[in-house]
C-alpha cells in the first residue's frame, strides 16, 4: 500500500465577509517554487467567491488576499462561483469553474496570459434541459445510471433544470491541435475535443457531443469506494508512464455520501484508461475530514510537485483547504500493478 501523509490543514474560514463561512476545493497552478491557488469561498449567505493565496513552496504561505479574487456577476452566477481549475497551455491560462443560479450549475471559462488578468470567456457546458439531454441520450448506448439521475435533478431540484455538468478542466496540453476538455455529466467522467475554446460555447458543439456521449466516456465507477459516481479532480499530470489523474469517487454508506480520492493513469495520446488504483488513493479520516459543512469528504483539485513528492490539495469536509503528499514514483509504480 501507499503512504501518503496527511500534512493538514493550509487554510481555514477568516473573519472577512467573503469567506467567513467556509474556504475549500483549491485549483493549483505551479510556477516554479510558487504554487498560486485559487479556492472556493463561502459567506454565512453560502454565496461563494473565488479567494487567492500564494504558496512559497508546497505549503508555506506567503501571501493571501482579503478580498475576492472574483465574484459572481451575471444573473447565472447569482449563488456564486465554485470549485475552480487551473492550467496552463504554453503561455495561456485557462481557469474553469462552476457557476450556479440557484438551480443549474454550468461550466464557466476565463483565460489570459496573465493569472491576474482573464478574460471570461462565458459557459462551456451543455446550455440544454435535462428534458432535451435525455432525447440526446437515447442515441448512444448509455447506462440506465444516466437517466436515474436525470429523473432526480428533474424532481428534486426543477422539472426544466439544465443538465448539471461539473468538474471540468483542461488537459494541459493539446492533442493533434485540440483542446481535450474534461467534465462531468452523472455518473461518468467525459471528454470533449474542440479545435477552439468558443467551440464549447456553441449549444450545436454539445447536442453532438451527447448524442455520442458513450464514445466520449474515459472512465466510470469500478470499485465499491466509488460506486454512486466518480468526477475530474486536479487536472492531469504528465509522466512517462501516461496522464497522471487525480480523482474522486463517491459512495453511498447509511444513505450517506463519503468522498474519497483516487488515482489513474490515461494513455498519453488516446486518453484510454490504463490502470487505476483499486482503492482511495486516501480518504476522510482526520477530525477536519469528518466533520464540517459536508461531513466526510476529501475532495482533490490541485497539484503540485516539489522534488519526487506529489501535493494534492483538497477540499476537507467542505469547510478547509488541506494538503496531502506522497512519492510520485511510488504512485506510478503502484499503479502500473494495477493495469488494464
Amino acid at each position: 500500500m501507499l503512504r501518503v501523509k496527511k500534512e493538514g490543514v493550509l487554510l481555514r474560514p477568516t473573519n472577512l465577509p467573503f469567506e467567513n463561512r467556509a474556504v475549500f476545493n483549491p485549483g493549483a497552478l505551479q510556477e516554479g517554487k510558487t504554487v498560486h491557488l485559487l479556492y472556493r469561498a463561502l459567506d454565512k449567505n453560502h454565496y461563494s467567491s473565488l479567494g487567492y493565496a500564494e504558496l512559497k513552496g508546497p505549503l508555506e504561505l506567503k501571501q493571501r488576499w482579503d478580498r475576492p479574487f472574483m465574484q459572481g456577476k451575471l444573473a447565472c452566477e447569482k449563488m456564486g462561483l465554485e470549485d475552480p481549475r487551473l492550467v496552463k497551455i504554453k503561455n495561456q491560462i485557462l481557469l474553469t469553474y462552476t457557476v450556479h443560479d440557484g438551480k443549474n450549475a454550468q461550466l464557466t471559462l476565463s483565460a489570459g496570459e496573465s493569472l491576474f488578468n482573464l478574460k471570461r470567456l462565458g459557459i462551456i457546458s451543455p446550455r440544454l434541459s435535462y428534458d432535451h439531454v435525455g432525447k440526446l441520450f437515447s442515441y448512444s448506448r448509455l447506462k440506465d445510471k444516466y437517466y436515474s439521475f436525470l429523473a432526480y435533478y428533474k424532481e428534486f431540484v426543477h422539472p426544466r433544470v439544465k443538465v448539471w455538468d461539473k468538474d471540468g478542466f483542461f488537459l494541459p496540453e493539446k492533442i493533434n491541435s485540440r483542446f481535450i476538455f474534461f467534465h462531468r455529466i452523472l455518473p461518468d467522467i467525459q471528454i470533449a475535443r474542440a479545435r477552439r475554446l468558443k467551440d464549447l460555447t456553441d449549444k450545436n458543439f454539445w447536442i453532438n457531443n451527447i448524442k455520442r456521449l458513450n464514445r466520449y466516456v474515459i472512465m466510470e465507477p469500478r470499485y465499491s469506494w466509488e460506486i454512486r459516481h466518480i468526477g475530474g479532480g486536479a487536472p492531469p499530470i504528465k509522466t512517462s508512464a501516461g496522464w497522471l489523474m487525480i480523482y474522486h469517487g463517491v459512495e453511498t454508506c447509511n444513505h450517506r455520501r463519503i468522498y474519497h480520492a483516487g488515482a489513474a493513469l490515461l494513455d498519453l495520446k488516446t486518453l484510454k484508461l490504463k490502470a487505476r488504483l483499486p482503492y482511495p488513493l486516501f480518504s476522510p479520516t482526520t477530525s477536519w475530514e469528518k466533520r464540517g459543512e459536508v461531513s466526510n469528504v476529501v475532495f482533490p483539485t490541485g497539484t503540485a510537485i516539489f522534488k519526487d513528492k506529489l501535493f494534492v490539495y483538497y477540499g476537507a469536509a467542505d469547510k478547509y483547504v488541506a494538503v496531502a503528499s506522497l512519492n510520485l514514483k511510488q504512485l506510478l509504480k503502484e499503479l502500473k500493478k494495477h493495469s488494464f
